[in-house]
Order: C-alpha cells, then sequence, then structure tokens
C-alpha cells in the first residue's frame, strides 16, 4: 500500500517560490494562459498496511508530527494500492 501526500502553503501565506515561477512563465511567453503558480511538495511513502482507514490515521499523525506544517501548510492524502 501506497500513500500519497500533497502539501502547499495555505491561501493568504505568501508563496515566494510560486511567485518567481509566475513570473518567469511570463517572461517566457505564457502570460495569457497563467493565472497563479502555487509550489508545494510530494511525499510517497510506501506503508506495511493492509487496512485502508488504519493507514490513512497513521499518515495523518506523520503529517501533523513531521510532513507538514500546519501553521501555514495544508496537506492532503491519497492511499492507493
Amino acid at each position: 500500500m501506497k500513500a500519497i501526500v500533497n502539501v502547499g502553503l495555505k491561501q493568504g501565506v505568501l508563496d515566494d517560490q510560486g511567485k518567481a515561477t509566475h513570473h518567469a512563465l511570463d517572461t517566457l511567453g505564457f502570460k495569457e494562459i497563467v493565472k497563479d503558480v502555487r509550489i508545494g511538495k510530494q511525499i510517497i511513502i510506501e506503508l506495511n498496511s493492509s487496512n485502508k482507514e488504519d493507514a490513512e490515521v497513521e499518515v495523518k499523525k506523520m503529517c501533523e508530527k513531521l510532513l507538514a506544517n500546519t501553521v501555514i501548510e495544508d496537506y492532503n492524502i491519497e492511499i492507493v494500492g
């Protein structure tokens, strides 16, 4: 079983990396199509679990304790396999 965790800054938190990427895309000719850019991270965890609900509970604990700074970041979890 695998957990896919996507972590990104909460709405309203300044995303300097996203702004820089947005500016770069504008200068490369994508100004008309790109509205906004937010940069995040994806964490893929191989799990020793066969119970999807238990796995999600454990991965949520991982996010709350280490993987995400819940003061400024949101996260979502997808359990696959």
